[in-house]
């Protein structure tokens, strides 16, 4: 091996040993609702669309996309379980860069978007359906709440917003 060769396999180890220390011993601790909060959240979700005749699956999911909790209520259509899914998981891991709250507003931004930067092939488990809300603590997305099964995403979107509403002070 050349002097060069060594030079460079030591300056991109320092490189990497430097990285590797700016991250308080390799550890990574994230937000997410407690179990108990995350049942609470869908099955709150649940009865504020239920209260307006409308039967509905709510799925809470951390930043990982991993379910944390999922409500289906009474009478709510079958492809609304999938579809709950991927509302939760799509606000979950789409839109943590630009803090954008809802399904939506990724969304209206995609429909504004040069045709380049929208991607060209579909993404697993992504959907820009209305429903899907941000769960947020401090202005920072900790997780995702989806809401299927309503006649139209504004009104699974209402009943989220409003779920959330009543369960934000205790998000700490």
């Amino acid at each position: 091996m050349s002097r060069i060769s060594r030079g460079l396999q030591a300056l991109a180890f320092a490189a990497g040993a430097a990285a590797m220390g700016a991250q308080a011993q390799g550890l990574v601790t994230m937000q997410k609702l407690s179990a108990a909060l995350a049942n609470e959240l869908v099955g709150e979700t649940v009865a504020q669309c239920a209260q307006k005749g409308h039967p509905v699956v709510a799925v809470v999911v951390d930043l990982d996309g991993v379910r944390q909790a999922l409500l289906r209520g009474n009478g709510a259509p079958i492809h609304s379980m999938d579809n709950a899914f991927f509302k939760a998981y799509t606000v979950a891991s789409l839109s943590l860069s630009r803090k954008e709250e809802t399904t939506k507003a990724i969304a209206d931004r995609l429909a504004k978007a040069a045709p380049t930067t929208v991607p060209q092939t579909p993404l697993p488990n992504v959907t820009f359906a209305q429903g899907g809300v941000a769960i947020m603590v401090g202005g920072t997305t900790i997780g995702g709440l989806g809401v299927s099964g309503a006649p139209g995403g504004a009104i699974d979107e209402d009943c989220a917003r409003a779920a959330l509403a009543k369960i934000k002070d205790r998000m700490k």
